[in-house]
């Protein structure tokens, strides 16, 4: 019996799977509006039953979507600055790590140009939020603390440096898949700049 739980619960996860990686593929080749939930279910090859068996809408499908794909994303950009001992190095891994991310086609369409859409603006960016602007939080309490940065800046700071991440991901996605390799050295740059910019109040 519990051998057929198991099954169960292998099929029924595998379904699940097969629906999310089915939603990546339409809502990035053919965005979110234009993709539907009958779509869904005939590039999984399953019932479009099943798919209100884990999901309770298309919206609830692409919010599981688009927080699996920013964890995952989230998690990457984490590790490239915690692994460098020097905190200004790590920010920069990490935000090379945030451009490669935007420059691949399933990340930056579902985050950048579909979830607004898909979400609403309101609800997009409370989830760029709990992720981008978290991350980015830590990053610059890192830098404060180990005396790169001045100590106390306030919210203006976090909230600049957001903006232009979303900037960036913006120009990015935008850019046609020939040129986004230039147009990360570009993003690179103001970042750059910043950092250099802070770095050397804390030395004057």
């Amino acid at each position: 019996m519990a051998e057929v739980k198991s099954r169960r619960g292998e099929y029924t996860e595998a379904t699940r799977r097969a629906l999310l990686d089915a939603a990546a593929r339409l809502f990035t080749e053919r965005g979110f509006a234009r993709t539907s939930l009958d779509d869904v279910a005939t590039d999984a090859r399953v019932t479009k039953g099943a798919i209100y068996h884990h999901f309770a809408s298309k919206t609830g499908l692409f919010e599981v979507l688009f927080d699996e794909v920013e964890e995952k994303e989230n998690d990457r950009a984490r590790a490239a600055f915690v692994a460098e001992p020097d905190p200004a190095l790590g920010v920069l891994a990490a935000l090379d790590q945030f451009l490669l991310a935007c420059s691949e086609p399933v990340y930056g369409a579902l985050v950048f140009r579909e979830a607004p859409l898909a979400l609403g603006w309101d609800a997009w960016r409370r989830c760029e939020e709990k992720y981008s602007y978290a991350l980015l939080s830590d990053m610059l309490t890192a830098l404060a603390d180990a005396g790169r940065i001045p100590p106390h800046v306030g919210e203006a700071l976090p909230s600049i440096a957001f903006g232009m991440l979303g900037a960036a991901g913006q120009l990015l996605i935008r850019s046609p898949a020939e040129d986004r390799e230039r147009v990360r050295a570009e993003c690179r740059l103001p970042f750059v700049a910043l950092l250099a910019g802070l770095s050397s109040t804390t030395d004057s």
